[in-house]
């Protein structure tokens, strides 16, 4: 594939592609649904459901709430991240600030706390660059993906956000840095990602 984009191959072309098939809902229809377990952060639930062939089948299903992920960006041009302490993985990541949707929450002021809780500054701007689905195969959680500029300092207290520290990069560090593992979590990969193809790549 990378060849092919090389030599000229473009997403125009590739929606072309995915036009000329119409698209077909394989839809699975929930029989019962059984909550197992309410949690702070998220809830799950077992559903038991029919497919499209008539087979019946089990579906373990995580459900949270949404979230927003953030590119900060400071006046240098370098971009923000966390290096924190994951608990389920025994080991440190760095990623992009992130933080849950509090209920009747508008996703910019989500982007406004969780940079003032995790990295101690408030952004002048604010833009959607997109969203996504984090893991569809058992989880519903939705990320809004932002970019936030023009960065005043602005500390809010979050009660986990003590063992977080700062580490600035520059765009040109992070293709790099995602070909050696030393970013590997999912959110920041597509937010980095789409942050470059924004602002560094659609225009050349």
């Amino acid at each position: 594939m990378r060849g092919s984009i090389r030599r000229g191959f473009r997403v125009s072309q590739i929606n072309k592609l995915f036009r000329r098939q119409a698209p077909v809902m394989f839809e699975e229809k929930t029989v019962t649904s059984r909550p197992i377990f309410q949690g702070r952060v998220f809830n799950v639930r077992v559903d038991t459901v029919v497919n499209a062939q008539g087979e019946q089948a089990t579906r373990e299903i995580v459900e949270h709430g949404e979230c927003i992920t953030v590119v900060p960006v400071d006046e240098n041009g370098d971009i923000i991240l966390v290096r924190q302490f994951r608990k389920a993985l025994e080991n440190e990541l760095l990623e992009l600030p992130a933080g849950g949707i509090e209920p009747g929450e508008d996703p910019v002021a989500a982007v406004k706390r969780e940079l003032q809780e995790e990295i101690g500054f408030i952004p002048g701007k604010s833009e959607k660059l997109g969203g996504v689905y984090t893991s569809p195969g058992f989880c519903n959680e939705y990320l809004h993906l932002f970019i936030a500029t023009e960065l005043r300092p602005s500390r809010l207290t979050a009660e986990d956000s003590a063992g977080i520290t700062l580490v600035r990069i520059k765009a040109d560090q992070i293709i790099p840095m995602l070909e050696t593992n030393q970013i590997n979590d999912a959110k920041s990969v597509a937010g980095l990602l789409w942050y470059l193809y924004r602002y560094h790549c659609r225009n050349h």
